[in-house]
């Protein structure tokens, strides 16, 4: 069983008792000290939030209540400052360390990273082997907190923590913060709703890929045409340049008319060598210069 699920079940069992209409003020004395030395209840606002506790208001054990405000709520360090003026009772040892640990959660509320100097003054801890027992022993084994003990940094970093009750102020906070929520997600539901749902947003995507993909392939392949192209030019202005190297002898009635044919037959293929290399510049994305 979840630590969780069993802290659920206890508190279900003492906000019933709290709610008992017959629960005298020493009854709920009684319960307040149960629930606050309980070693699997970490949470206490449901129980402070039952009507009949206010019997305990006015009576000899109107410090119950402040007791149960302060499991809520408040750490060793505000019991300290409470106790030192005669605000509140003396604790019961499992309250002390009930006490301690809930300390801790509030700690970890803003840092996941607690230097042991810091909790050793918040605990009232005097050297770090007595912190690292603490931490180990009653946080980590208890199931509220995990993770791990720098010895070297003197720190404890933390993986996860169990929270605590919410403190009036921040309640507020919350709120304001779940409303901008609220917000965000109206404005992109409004969004969804103008692209279409989901589902049709995903394939819509998908066939853009897709298009991608292909025209990325097909200008790969044009490419290659053209390159080949420019290539198969090059070799036949070559080989025409060669054996016009080599003609040694021509006829002199046919001799102007070969003549003047060698002479426009190597425009016509350097102008398309310009042509197709010209081509090709594009495809690459550079500029082609004459």
């Amino acid at each position: 069983m979840d630590i969780e699920r069993k802290q659920s079940e206890v508190i279900d069992k003492f906000v019933k008792q709290a709610a008992s209409v017959d629960a005298s003020a020493s009854n709920l004395a009684a319960l307040v000290l149960e629930a606050t030395a309980h070693p699997s209840l970490f949470a206490f606002s449901e129980i402070l939030s039952v009507p009949n506790l206010a019997k305990l208001k006015g009576t000899q054990y109107s410090s119950s209540l402040d007791v149960l405000r302060l499991f809520a709520y408040g750490t060793w360090s505000d019991y300290k400052r409470k106790s030192n003026v005669g605000c509140l009772p003396a604790l019961l040892p499992d309250q002390v360390r009930k006490l301690k640990q809930l300390t801790v959660l509030t700690l970890i509320e803003t840092e996941k990273v607690l230097p042991y100097d810091q909790l050793m003054e918040e605990l009232d801890v005097s050297n770090v082997r007595e912190l690292e027992d603490f931490l180990i022993s009653e946080c980590m084994y208890a199931g509220i907190a995990r993770g791990k003990l720098d010895h070297l940094r003197r720190c404890f970093e933390v993986q996860f923590a169990t929270g605590r009750d919410l403190r009036p102020e921040q309640l507020d906070n919350m709120i304001h913060t779940l409303s901008s929520w609220h917000s965000e997600l109206n404005f992109l539901g409004y969004g969804l709703l103008r692209l279409g749902t989901s589902d049709s947003l995903l394939h819509m995507i998908q066939e853009k890929i897709k298009w991608a993909d292909t025209m990325s392939e097909a200008n790969k392949i044009h490419r290659k045409e053209i390159v080949d192209k420019v290539e198969e030019v090059k070799k036949s202005l070559k080989v025409d340049l060669d054996l016009r190297g080599h003609e040694e002898s021509f006829s002199e009635s046919g001799g102007m008319m070969d003549y003047e044919e060698d002479r426009v037959r190597p425009k016509r293929v350097c102008l398309r060598l310009c042509f197709l290399e010209e081509k090709e510049a594009k495809i690459e994305g550079k500029a082609w210069r004459k």
